[in-house]
């Protein structure tokens, strides 16, 4: 009986945000749950209505220096000229191709959109899974040489566990193909596919061979799940208002805004990258080095400041950053 007492006290004692340090950010989270979880609490949510959005690229994974779906459009090129030979000599996958590295950094966002829409279309939706799954397998990152589903932030996979332990739904919703998160995202996140809300292009019903229907992935975009996109689309695929929303971005601004505006308790996070040490320091706000990738600027922590939204400090509030640290 006693070692049964003991046991089931340290379950309960249990942190369920380990990776995280005390302090104001990590508190905000555990009021926030506590408040909107105790029956009979004035700021008390029902369970249908817990909904918790996270953007995903410099919210729950790595996005530098350049974010891990472009790795795998540019991994796809090759195949797409040999599927399309006149590719080959049309920009800019003629700078792809050269594999001069100096050549691709100058390369506009228009030319890696216009590259999405080649290396993201053109076939079935279960053989796209198909492909993620196996560049998954095997693509590093190049810094750490590590798969890019590895380069997940443990603090926030806590976060969303927390979540969900206490009657939420995660939702992802990002800026990234939708199809490409859906690949991964129950595995690596615990988040359903049908659950991911994200940039998407369209598809056209057709058959195989054999006969068999398919949806075939087309270069047309359908949702465009940036800014403004990300509360329109929360609307139209979701349903709900989310009590909670995190980011790290200005293109996570409206999403914040849209999940505080709402009446009782909620809970708006962005995560400030200032740890060049163990991950990567990018701002530009805080004097931060602006990268042009996840762009946080000094109008946003300005905003997060003045209207109760919290900033996750990576370096002051992160005990680890990674779960393989």
């Amino acid at each position: 009986m006693g070692l049964s007492l003991i046991a089931s006290t340290a379950v309960f004692a249990a942190d369920p945000l380990a990776s995280w340090n005390e302090g104001p950010a990590k508190q905000a989270i555990v009021e926030f749950v506590k408040a909107t979880t105790k029956e009979g609490g004035t700021q008390f949510v029902a369970p249908a209505d817990r909904i918790a959005t996270f953007d995903q690229d410099g919210t729950l994974w790595v996005e530098h220096p350049a974010y891990g779906q472009l790795f795998y459009c540019l991994s796809r090129v090759p195949a797409a000229v040999e599927e399309k030979p006149e590719l080959a000599q049309v920009e800019p996958f003629k700078t792809v191709l050269s594999g001069d590295h100096a050549a691709m950094a100058k390369l506009t966002l228009d030319d890696y959109l216009k590259i999405a829409m080649v290396t993201l279309s053109g076939m079935p939706t279960d053989e796209f899974k198909q492909e993620v799954h196996a560049w998954l397998a095997k693509a590093k990152d190049p810094r750490w040489k590590r798969p890019f589903t590895e380069l997940t932030y443990q603090p926030m996979k806590e976060v969303m566990q927390y979540l969900r332990d206490n009657g939420y739904r995660t939702y992802i919703v990002t800026g990234g193909g939708q199809d490409f998160v859906r690949a991964y995202s129950e595995e690596v996140y615990g988040v359903p596919p049908e659950q991911v809300v994200g940039s998407a292009g369209t598809t056209e019903y057709g058959y195989d061979k054999s006969g068999k229907p398919q949806l075939i992935k087309q270069p047309k975009i359908l949702l465009n799940d940036n800014d403004a996109g990300k509360p329109e689309n929360i609307y139209l695929l979701v349903g709900r208002q989310p009590y909670a929303a995190f980011g790290n971005s200005t293109g996570d601004r409206q999403m914040l805004e849209y999940a505080k505006s709402g009446k009782g308790a909620r809970l708006a996070m962005l995560i400030l990258h200032d740890d060049a040490e163990r991950e990567y320091a990018y701002g530009p706000a805080q004097g931060l080095p602006d990268t042009k990738v996840g762009t946080f600027t000094d109008a946003l922590y300005n905003q997060a400041t003045s209207e109760g939204w919290t900033v996750i400090s990576m370096k002051k509030d992160w005990k680890k950053i990674f779960a393989f640290e």
